[in-house]
């Protein structure tokens, strides 16, 4: 197995723009996006298109994703669990190309502009949307910061499953097209996209498992162990694939099993997580990112194909 070390060819400073850059983190963004996009898909099957609050859902979850990545990279450093001894990729604060304070300053800043969105998108769908946004913007900080973080007690994994599937994918079907929310395809997708960005941060959490563990943060790759994490990674991916071969099933429609088509990439990224520890698991984290926006981006066309075929009919 590919031994960890860590990743100290980061740390030439790449300028204040580049700091910034980094903090967000681009190739997590795939856990904002993917979800809205294929809410957005399941309307436009169903003929309920909205370009306003398609775009608003679409930034909504991308500055949650980021003023989660912002609190994170300041957090983790000021509890310890990002020293030189982390072996993932450059962190701002921790490399200190941007103080605490900078850091949590840009926090505060995007959870403003994500509830300056929200409260235009509770205007349209209500007290739903409301908890949502609420909860959301509360746990991206609290993931990480507070007296008992929620990414510190293990319980991130489910918090990126919640958030990153079933409230986005069911949040944005509730604003476009609320009397469909019930259909068995809303919750199946949901629970694809939301097992596809779970497994990023397994990625994460399984090469950062031993700096974690020295400074108390008790993510579940810490407290199950490497093992059973990459079985967790597969289960997770299994459990995407066979959510659409389910949606496909019930609804008759084989355009849900367009995602299919990127068994291959999964395959070939599982293999890899099965061997690389370390420093070796840093591409496998873009490359779980690019699963789930190739998966995703298959499942959408798929959907919105599937009504053009059947000559517009929902």
């Amino acid at each position: 197995m590919q031994a960890a070390t860590p990743a100290s060819a980061e740390t030439r400073h790449p300028g204040r723009v580049g700091a910034w850059a980094a903090a967000l983190r681009p190739r997590t963004l795939a856990a904002g996006a993917v979800p809205v996009l294929v809410a957005v898909a399941l309307a436009w099957r169903w003929g309920a298109w909205d370009a306003a609050v398609s775009l608003a859902c679409l930034a909504g979850a991308l500055l949650l994703q980021v003023a989660s990545n912002f609190a994170n990279d300041a957090f983790d450093y000021l509890k310890g669990a990002d020293t030189a001894a982390r072996v993932g990729p450059a962190r701002a604060t921790q490399q200190g190309w941007l103080s605490a304070r900078q850091m949590l300053t840009g926090t505060a800043a995007v959870v403003l502009a994500a509830l300056c969105v929200g409260g235009w998108l509770v205007a349209r769908g209500g007290w739903p949307i409301a908890v949502i946004g609420l909860t959301g913007a509360v746990c991206a900080v609290a993931y990480t910061g507070g007296p008992r973080p929620l990414g510190y007690l293990g319980l991130g994994d489910l918090l990126v499953f919640v958030y990153f599937g079933l409230a986005a994918v069911g949040g944005t079907v509730w604003l476009l097209a609320p009397e469909r929310i019930a259909e068995p395809g809303v919750w199946l997708a949901a629970s694809a996209v939301g097992a596809l960005a779970s497994a990023i941060l397994v990625v994460n959490n399984l090469r950062d498992r031993h700096t974690d563990a020295a400074a108390g943060k008790r993510t579940l790759a810490v407290r199950i162990g490497p093992r059973a994490t990459r079985a967790q990674w597969a289960a997770l991916v299994a459990g995407a694939f066979s959510a659409v071969a389910l949606a496909a099933w019930e609804s008759g429609d084989a355009a849900w099993l367009l995602p299919w088509l990127s068994a291959p990439l999964a395959v070939k990224t599982g293999r890899a997580v099965r061997r690389r520890d370390g420093a070796g698991l840093n591409p496998l984290l873009g490359e779980t990112a690019k699963l789930e926006t190739v998966f995703g981006l298959l499942l959408s066309v798929g959907l919105v194909a599937s009504r053009a075929l059947s000559g517009g009919a929902p």
